[in-house]
């Protein structure tokens, strides 16, 4: 039986030589996730079904990345029950304030997951991980505390749509401008409960920020997870962050998808997603205009080296424009540790940045930058629905590095190239 990347890697982990579209399966987990917002829950029923112990103390993450540092009592008390939690337990991956991280790029920087891994996550963008060939997808928070015990979870087979990529970027975009725009074409219910799976000479030109960024907003399509073909690029970086060893998955030559679509990344430009869907999504150059009052840079989208870098280089030598708050968020602390070396946090508050410890914060309306009844922003994050970054009535423009970067110094939406 024919398989793709993501059935073959559900059936090992079932114990079975092939599955089909539609099966209902059993899997062995690899790593469980959650958060400071999603853990409180899993451990409640965890210990409301009486389990006395984890599956296994390395194979679980906690990482407190949504309201951390605390910004009230209620999420000091949330941060305290998984500490709790993770001590009682014995759990060697918990990440807490001065050694944490945006979960979905501390777990692939710390070599956490592996290709042909299967990640389930009490998070929606834990499909994040298929960047490194594994499946990788969000849960509830009850099935996050029964993977937490007996390390294993059930599915249905997904089936799935290939993207072919072809040509390379120009330098002005990245991987957010593709995803942006293969959302803007399927739209966000385009993969639903669908594997999207990336292939073709094109990926091997991305870099694996552009990967990561790609995958994690396979959510927004609705996907059941989004995962990359493993390549030179994606083994290079797994072996320098090693952990545990892994195994790669092919898709057959033969495999069956639902469509195939191409993506000649070429003709890609820079593209940014409109209020108040990922699918609204328009060319740069067509919002010229639209006038800002904050910008965020960071988010486990767009939050790693490569981001801080592209930004750093437009805020070079030039200043936010008045009247716009830009908030510049390195996505873990090794991201931020490196903006020091490199010099990039001066540039940043040189700028008129304000540069936040890692987290999650402003991105689902959090703190760190919470928007205004009337106020309108432009953010690397994934979401733009209505009130996800504060007030009702705001509105969020999602886009690259760039763009956003460039937009902040222009004072309103433009082409990254108009600088």
């Amino acid at each position: 039986m024919a398989m793709t990347m993501t059935q073959k890697i559900l059936a090992s982990h079932a114990g079975l030589d092939s599955v089909v579209p539609g099966q209902l399966i059993k899997v062995r987990l690899d790593m469980v996730l959650g958060n400071d917002i999603t853990s409180p829950v899993a451990i409640n029923e965890f210990e409301k079904f009486g389990f006395d112990g984890v599956f296994d103390k390395s194979k679980i993450a906690l990482v407190m990345d949504h309201f951390v540092p605390n910004k009230d009592i209620k999420a000091a008390q949330q941060t305290r029950q998984c500490r709790c939690f993770a001590a009682k337990h014995c759990i060697r991956n918990y990440f807490d304030v001065g050694d944490m991280g945006i979960e979905h790029a501390l777990l692939p920087e710390k070599g956490l997951v592996a290709p042909g891994d299967v990640v389930i996550g009490a998070d929606s963008h834990t499909c994040t991980y298929g960047a490194l060939g594994a499946f990788s997808t969000g849960v509830g928070s009850t099935d996050m505390a029964a993977g937490m015990a007996t390390g294993e979870a059930w599915f249905k087979v997904p089936t799935a749509i290939k993207f072919n990529l072809t040509g390379k970027l120009k330098s002005c975009c990245s991987g957010k401008d593709v995803i942006l725009h293969i959302i803007g074409k399927i739209g966000v219910d385009g993969a639903l409960y669908k594997s999207m799976e990336f292939t073709g000479e094109g990926m091997h030109t991305l870099t694996m920020d552009d990967r990561l960024c790609m995958a994690n907003m396979a959510i927004e399509a609705g996907a059941k997870n989004g995962i990359f073909e493993v390549d030179d690029v994606t083994m290079a970086y797994y072996s320098e962050r090693m952990t545990h060893p892994c195994t790669v998955y092919s898709a057959d030559p033969d495999a069956e998808y639902d469509e195939v679509i191409d993506v000649d990344l070429s003709a890609i430009e820079p593209t940014v997603a409109c209020p108040h869907l990922p699918e609204n999504t328009e060319p740069a150059s067509g919002l010229n205009g639209v006038k800002l009052d904050q910008c965020v840079i960071g988010s486990c989208t767009n939050g790693r080296i490569s981001d801080m870098e592209t930004a750093a280089k437009i805020f070079e030598g030039r200043h936010v424009a008045p009247g716009v708050r830009c908030i510049v968020i390195p996505a873990t602390q090794s991201v931020y540790l490196e903006c020091i070396k490199r010099g990039y946090i001066e540039t940043f508050i040189k700028a008129g940045c304000a540069v936040s410890t890692p987290t999650c914060g402003p991105c689902l309306g959090g703190y760190m930058g919470i928007l205004a009844e009337g106020e309108t922003a432009i953010a690397t994050t994934n979401r733009n629905f209505v009130g996800r970054m504060g007030h009702v009535s705001s509105k969020i423009y999602l886009a690259s590095p760039a763009t956003a970067a460039v937009s902040a110094v222009k004072g309103y939406i433009c082409d990254p190239r108009e600088l």
